[in-house]
């Protein structure tokens, strides 16, 4: 059983899933609406090069890790999305 220490470092899915939810809906300015776990992440967000640039940097801002650019090849919906960062974040 985890201690009170453990919860207070490691964010449960939900919680990750609001905090993504938000950044991008602030960031990249899509329509709340939009998103959902089956949803394709690039063609949502209208993805180019420089926003793929952005998008890292808002991650690494918000979750604390590195965002390695191959991290990103096996990631097409917004679920892969969470299930990365969910992973990354409670790895660390």
């Amino acid at each position: 059983m985890a201690d009170a220490d453990d919860n207070n470092i490691t964010m449960n899915k939900n919680e990750v899933v609001r905090k993504i939810n938000d950044f991008l809906v602030d960031e990249f300015e899509v329509d709340e609406g939009d998103i959902s776990p089956n949803a394709n992440l690039k063609e949502t967000l209208d993805l180019d090069s420089l926003d793929y640039v952005d998008l890292v940097a808002v991650i690494e801002n918000h979750f604390g890790f590195k965002v390695q650019n191959e991290d990103f090849r096996n990631i097409n919906t917004f679920q892969d999305f969470y299930d990365y960062i969910i992973n990354k974040v409670n790895a660390n």
